[in-house]
């Protein structure tokens, strides 16, 4: 189509449009993908990996900044990932007014346009490739073990919302989290310093990461009604809110008894300093308990989760330091 009055293709100032708009909203969109508040969950486990290496001998503090970068690019991707599958399926378009979310329903930069399709499948593989170049870098040259933590680690992130798995849309992205924010990235982290995987750091990743977890459930609540009609069979979907609140305490509880009893483990009483999380959950799970469907009232249960898993995993770290 050309313009009657220049002959000049209609559509060719409006591409130039969506060029500059897509320039002036690449870095706003990039950042949304790279979310704090959703990489703290990695950043935690490698803290606490790292302190356990640190009672153990030290740290390689350049090698363990590959390793958060390599981990941080791989959080990245699987967001962009997310963006696009959630976006096909109409998951996050479908999240009302009433139940929108700091903390869910998706970063929406391709429904506001913040990023077009072709951007954020770029930055998926960007993520991808670069935090696969820095793992190879360092089973290349600091640690070969590191191979099969860290290709378990890109297959959960990948399958979350890749065909055949979908993790996240068949009721099993909450195990899938709990495996890689847990034991993965913790004892990826100690393996990448020490040369092994010890029963310490196993044992420290477990409540970690039935919190962080537990945190993606939380999550579930806002989207429940999105979710369920987009198809994506997540745990809060298949239970109901109601049941899942009960789930939620469970694993709440269970993190915490876990943590509680690590010194009858083993561990020096200094890693009941991972205790110290406990009082946001205890609040988040009254919170969720009783408003389960009202998300105006779930948002702070949400953020008392992420406190909650974020003070275990610096009290836990600390504790673990000092006794070294």
């Amino acid at each position: 189509m050309t313009n009657a009055g220049t002959g000049v293709p209609v559509w060719t100032n409006a591409a130039a449009g969506s060029r500059a708009a897509d320039g002036r909203n690449f870095w706003r969109g990039l950042w949304r993908l790279a979310d704090p508040r959703l990489t703290l969950a990695s950043l935690s486990s490698i803290l606490l990996g790292a302190a356990a290496a640190w009672a153990h001998g030290g740290l390689s503090w350049a090698w363990l900044g590959v390793t958060v970068l390599g981990i941080c690019c791989i959080e990245v991707a699987k967001n962009a990932h997310g963006e696009i599958r959630d976006f096909d399926s109409g998951a996050d378009a479908g999240v009302a007014d009433e139940d929108r979310s700091p903390f869910s329903g998706g970063r929406r930069v391709l429904i506001e346009g913040t990023l077009s399709r072709r951007q954020t499948a770029a930055i998926c593989a960007a993520g991808y490739g670069l935090g696969i170049a820095a793992g190879l870098a360092i089973v290349s040259f600091r640690e070969p073990s590191v191979f099969w933590v860290g290709l378990t680690g890109v297959a959960l992130a990948w399958f979350y919302y890749a065909h055949p798995a979908r993790l996240a849309y068949q009721g099993l992205g909450e195990a899938a989290v709990a495996l890689a924010y847990g034991p993965v990235i913790c004892c990826g982290t100690y393996l990448s310093q020490t040369g092994a995987i010890s029963r310490e750091a196993m044992l420290l990743s477990v409540p970690l990461g039935l919190m962080v977890s537990a945190f993606l459930l939380v999550n579930e609540f806002p989207d429940y009604r999105a979710d369920r009609a987009a198809g994506k069979r997540n745990l809060v979907v298949r239970m109901g809110r109601v049941r899942a609140s009960r789930l939620y305490a469970g694993m709440v509880a269970g993190a915490f008894l876990l943590q509680a009893l690590l010194p009858g483990l083993g561990f020096n009483p200094l890693s009941w300093l991972g205790l110290c999380g406990l009082p946001p959950a205890a609040a988040a799970v009254r919170r969720l308990m009783r408003w389960p469907e009202t998300t105006a009232l779930v948002i702070a249960a949400q953020r008392w989760t992420l406190e909650s898993f974020v003070l275990m995993a610096v009290g836990a770290g600390v504790g673990v330091a000092l006794s070294g």
